[in-house]
């Protein structure tokens, strides 16, 4: 079980990141226990996001600096792929093609309109978010990046469950599509929002049941994304997770600074 537990880490943090991690084992297995762990390696993606945040805040440049930084540092610890997957999945979806064609869509290396309205819309309500928490103090700021990426790779360990398919025979959708149980689903989702509610407490009021709830909504957004491309591509792909992590880290985010 150590042995697996490792491996799963391993995998989690070395297709999720780009930490210096070596993937040791590639199979079903490890792959079923890599997506269990990736709320882990969102969380130290959150952590290291909100440290640049945090610091250009309390050194005074102020609160949309901060907010940019903060953004910035998820892209670069997964190389863009999560973004580039939500602008490929915004092209296959908004091509109006049948699955097979807007499958090879989505394979294309260039972005197309949907995918560059796309991003540009996300990434500017993800600086707008973070802006607003900073102005509220650095604290706020920190614990929405750390919730916005646990939330983002629990989403992935979500759509990893028993019962959705992979929309192609290769790449990372099909090596981990379908390899966590349903009831190890719910057992890491209910551990990551208690989580969220626990550091939403650390800043007081009703900062536990905002978090917890900003949570769900996030987890919500991505589960309508996800039915609506397994009924769109007759399964999911690396980019349709990809997708799926940056709606629900924007949904997190957004979902903060109502109230």
């Amino acid at each position: 079980m150590t042995s697996l537990n490792s491996h799963g880490i391993r995998f989690a943090f070395g297709t999720l990141t780009v930490l210096p991690v070596r993937v040791t084992r590639w199979d079903r297995t490890a792959a079923r226990a890599g997506m269990l762990c990736a709320p882990l390696a969102g969380l130290v993606v959150g952590l290291l996001a909100a440290v640049p945040g945090v610091l250009l805040l309390l050194l005074g440049s102020g609160p949309l600096l901060a907010a940019v930084a903060s953004a910035a540092v998820p892209a670069v610890l997964t190389r863009g792929l999560h973004l580039d997957g939500l602008a490929d999945t915004a092209d296959g979806l908004g091509s109006g093609k049948p699955a097979d064609d807007a499958l090879r869509i989505m394979k294309q290396s260039d972005i197309g309109p949907f995918g560059v309205i796309t991003l540009l819309f996300v990434l500017l309500a993800q600086v707008a978010a973070l802006h607003q928490l900073y102005g509220r103090g650095w604290a706020y700021g920190a614990v929405a990046a750390a919730v916005a990426a646990v939330t983002a790779r629990l989403a992935l360990t979500l759509a990893s469950r028993r019962g959705v398919p992979p929309a192609r025979p290769q790449g990372l959708g099909a090596a981990v599509a379908g390899t966590v149980t349903v009831r190890g689903a719910v057992a890491v989702g209910v551990v990551v929002v208690a989580g969220c509610a626990g550091a939403g407490a650390l800043l007081g009021g009703y900062g536990a049941l905002r978090h917890a709830l900003a949570a769900l909504a996030a987890l919500g957004a991505a589960q309508l994304l996800l039915r609506h491309c397994v009924r769109r591509f007759d399964g999911v792909t690396g980019d349709v997770f990809g997708a799926l992590a940056e709606t629900a880290a924007t949904t997190a985010l957004v979902a903060l600074t109502i109230g």
